[in-house]
C-alpha cells in the first residue's frame, strides 16, 4: 500500500487524534462527512482494533507492509509486543529528527532524512527507517546547518524528550535511554493491535 498523502486535517478527524502533534487538525472534533458530529456508530472489536493500527501507523507515516514487518520484528524481541513494538516506532531515524526540532512534522523529517541532510555518528544516513541505537549522535551535514527550515523548526520546538540530549552549539543529538511508556502517545491502545496482528 502506497504512502498516505491526501488531506491530513481530514484524516485526523476521521481516527479522532492529532496526527501533526499540534491539536490544530481536531478543531472540530466529529468525523468528517455530511452529518459530522451527529454520526452514531456502534465499532465491534475488529473497528476498534484497526482504528487503533491505522491510528498508529498514519501518527508514525509508514506503509501497511513496512507498519507490519517492524511488528513482526517487535513480536520477536524479550518483553511486551505491544511496547516493543513502540520503541522501534520510536527508535526510527525520521522520528528522532522529529523530536530533536529539526523539522517540524515527521514528513518533513523523512524528506530532510532521504535528501541527505542528516548524518549518524558522523556518517551520512539517507534511509528514514534507519533504526538508531543507544548512544548514537544524530547531526546535521555543515552544509545543512544554513536551512531556513531546519532554523525555523527547531525556533518552534516546545518540547525535548527526556530520552534524547541535545546540543544547541553543534546541532547534534544524542539517544540517551530506550522511552518508558508513559513518555510515547497515550492516545494510542497498542494491545489492541497486538490484538488485531493476533487474530
Amino acid at each position: 500500500m502506497a504512502r498516505y498523502t491526501g488531506p491530513k486535517f481530514k484524516l485526523s478527524r476521521r481516527l479522532g487524534i492529532s496526527l501533526s502533534g499540534t491539536g490544530k487538525d481536531l478543531k472540530r472534533p466529529f468525523p468528517p462527512g455530511q452529518h459530522g458530529p451527529n454520526q452514531r456508530r456502534k465499532v465491534s472489536n475488529y473497528g476498534a482494533q484497526l482504528l487503533e493500527k491505522q491510528k498508529l501507523r498514519h501518527m508514525y507515516g509508514l506503509g501497511e507492509k513496512q507498519f507490519r514487518t517492524l511488528f513482526e520484528k517487535a513480536q520477536k524481541l524479550p518483553g511486551i509486543a505491544g511496547e516493543n513494538f513502540m520503541f522501534l516506532l520510536e527508535s526510527r531515524l525520521d522520528n528522532l529528527v522529529y523530536r530533536l526540532g529539526f523539522a517540524n512534522s515527521r514528513a518533513g523529517a523523512r524528506q530532510l532524512v532521504s535528501h541527505g541532510h542528516v548524518t549518524v555518528n558522523g556518517k551520512k544516513v539517507d534511509i528514514a527507517s534507519f533504526r538508531v541505537s543507544v548512544g548514537d549522535v544524530i547531526s546535521l551535514r555543515e552544509r545543512s546547518r544554513g536551512l531556513s527550515s531546519i532554523k525555523e523548526a527547531l525556533e518552534n520546538r516546545t518540547h525535548l524528550p527526556a530520552y534524547l540530549e541535545y546540543n544547541d552549539t553543534a546541532m547534534e543529538g544524542k539517544l540517551i535511554r530506550l522511552p518508558e511508556r508513559s513518555e510515547l502517545s497515550q492516545d494510542i491502545d497498542e494491545k489492541q493491535i497486538v490484538e488485531f496482528y493476533n487474530r
